[in-house]
């Protein structure tokens, strides 16, 4: 046997040691269905559970500013047409589960026929007489109390302007602030939050007197002057009066970060210089007084 007969024989038996690996392949079926109950379940965790929400106006201001971040929970207060992430089912009335707010919660609502969440306090509860006189929440004829406080310094910046520049200042760190006015309101329960007034001075400052109907709760901006509240009617951007109970699709928790304005989508570091300190992990269940 030659040299080149010997290297054939060695190179078959070589090879019939080895085992064939089949090509691997995508299951791109797997993969898909796999894509689709991750979506699934982070619908259902945003429609029963909590979902994140972005603060897009000063409504809710000193509270709340614009570019803040929080948690919504939906399950306080049960369920409804609501709840889901997107909202596209016509009123249905009734909730699952169902269980009333309290004065002085901040809630999520939907305006009858809209598709936007809108987020406001509740001021009134079903069978409330409610009336606003001079900017003064009355309840049950008993005028709501208040005391002023100091002003709120609020960041100028991106997301923040001053709507009145004789308010605009510079702060002892360099920094341009709005000097807003500051009430803060005790609800009968004793329950309180601060609220921006800049006193007797738009047509919403005067409403009612009306009765809150069973199954609905009345429901105010804290930036008294800049929020289209319950006061407001819904061809001018507010909810029309007492809101249905069945529109409430959640709890305002806690913020989760916030942001002012100067962050871009294809820039990351600018997610990290955007960020407002301070304001992450504030709660935004109203105070309770003796706390």
């Amino acid at each position: 046997m030659n040299q080149s007969e010997a290297a054939i024989i060695a190179d078959e038996a070589g090879n019939a040691g080895k085992t064939a690996i089949p090509e691997k392949r995508t299951d791109w079926w797997g993969e898909i269905k796999g894509i689709f109950w991750l979506v699934l379940a982070v619908l259902a965790f945003h429609s029963l559970v909590a979902k994140p929400f972005y603060i897009p106006s000063e409504s809710m201001m000193p509270g709340l500013i614009k570019g803040d971040r929080l948690v919504v929970t939906k399950y306080p207060y049960g369920w409804s047409y609501v709840s889901p992430s997107f909202h596209v089912l016509p009123f249905i009335e009734g909730r699952l589960f169902g269980r009333m707010p309290e004065r002085g919660d901040i809630v999520i609502t939907v305006p009858r026929g809209g598709r936007s969440d809108y987020i406001k306090r509740v001021i009134g509860l079903p069978g409330d007489r409610l009336e606003v006189r001079g900017g003064i929440v009355i309840l049950n004829g008993e005028p709501v109390r208040r005391e002023l406080r100091e002003p709120a310094m609020i960041p100028i910046d991106a997301n923040i302007e001053c709507k009145f520049p004789a308010m605009a200042e510079t702060g002892s760190d360099g920094r341009d602030y709005c000097r807003m006015p500051v009430y803060r309101e005790y609800l009968p329960d004793g329950r309180y939050y601060d609220t921006i007034d800049f006193g007797d001075s738009i047509p919403a400052d005067y409403y009612g007197p009306i009765t809150v109907p069973e199954g609905h709760v009345f429901l105010m901006g804290d930036n008294r002057d800049f929020s289209a509240d319950s006061r407001a009617p819904l061809p001018a951007g507010g909810l029309g009066g007492p809101v249905p109970i069945e529109s409430i699709g959640g709890r305002a928790e806690f913020v989760t970060f916030s942001l002012d304005g100067t962050s871009a989508w294809y820039n990351p570091i600018s997610w990290f210089t955007a960020m407002r300190g301070g304001r992450a992990g504030r709660g935004l269940h109203p105070a309770e007084s003796g706390d």
